[in-house]
């Protein structure tokens, strides 16, 4: 087990990506916090893995994320690994996006991962500091942040500001060897994606940009996820990962066929 005894809190885990990484860890021997808002299925995931806990937790919220780590600690002991997952989604074309729109994406997806980020990093330090082993910390980015979608302008901005948040955490935090990686999944069968696959026309541009043929599933990020948080990592901190299946093609931007706003509310990685 590669993750034997290790102790891991995973944002937005209720659902989609998050879940499959906490399913991955509990099967590689931690003991993982599950950190969301929907505390229904947050609490059923948590009963289904056995080794794991739910906990109520806006990201977006200093006192909630700092809750959240204090609250991993008492349950299972010191923390080993922190992945900030939470994600929403709002989509508006750029000239009609509100201000309270932008304001709330950023406010899960990149706010959220640095007040986690953050809050887990200081309980890592001092545990160095007291002479115990280094932890690592796995941001979930996105494709869109360096591929740009025009009606999801806060999302991607959001992405794009994980992806230099990670690396100034690493540089931050490499001189107590707690390594910071994260993960840019491509188009991902997640509930959010699923209702777009089913739609023939929008699977199909998927698709066309995509050499191998098919969309990936939580289970292989949650894959990498594993391999970030273990020591066959240890050489690496301050990279992303991008799982996209797109090759040389992964630099065509996509649209979403609605120009219609949407949000989502349910905290997941979307792709």
């Amino acid at each position: 087990m590669r993750l034997k005894d290790k102790v891991a809190i995973v944002t937005g885990a209720a659902h989609g990506i998050g879940l499959a990484i906490a399913r991955h860890y509990v099967a590689e021997g931690a003991k993982v916090a599950i950190a969301d808002v929907d505390a229904t299925a947050g609490e059923a995931a948590a009963r289904s893995l056995g080794n794991a806990r739910f906990l109520a937790t806006d990201v977006g919220d200093a006192a909630s994320a700092a809750n959240a780590i204090a609250e991993t600690c008492r349950a299972f002991g010191d923390i080993d690994i922190a992945v900030n997952n939470a994600g929403i989604i709002h989509a508006a074309d750029f000239l009609e996006l509100t201000e309270a729109d932008f304001d709330r994406v950023l406010r899960v997806n990149l706010k959220g991962a640095f007040l986690i980020g953050q809050a887990a990093a200081r309980r890592m330090v001092t545990q160095v500091k007291s002479g115990k082993p280094p932890g690592a910390i796995v941001n979930i980015s996105s494709i869109n942040a360096v591929v740009a979608i025009a009606n999801h302008t806060p999302y991607c901005v959001s992405k794009g500001g994980i992806d230099q948040l990670t690396k100034v955490m690493a540089l931050s935090l490499a001189p107590y060897g707690i390594r910071v990686n994260a993960i840019g999944p491509g188009s991902i069968m997640t509930d959010i994606l699923k209702a777009v696959a089913t739609d023939k026309e929008a699977k199909r541009r998927i698709l066309s940009r995509t050499p191998l043929g098919r969309i990936g599933e939580p289970e292989e990020i949650a894959a990498i996820a594993v391999f970030l948080a273990s020591s066959a990592a240890s050489y690496m901190t301050g990279q992303t990962i991008y799982p996209t299946a797109a090759g040389s093609r992964s630099t065509t931007p996509c649209r979403s066929r609605s120009r219609r706003s949407s949000d989502t509310q349910r905290m997941y990685s979307w792709t």
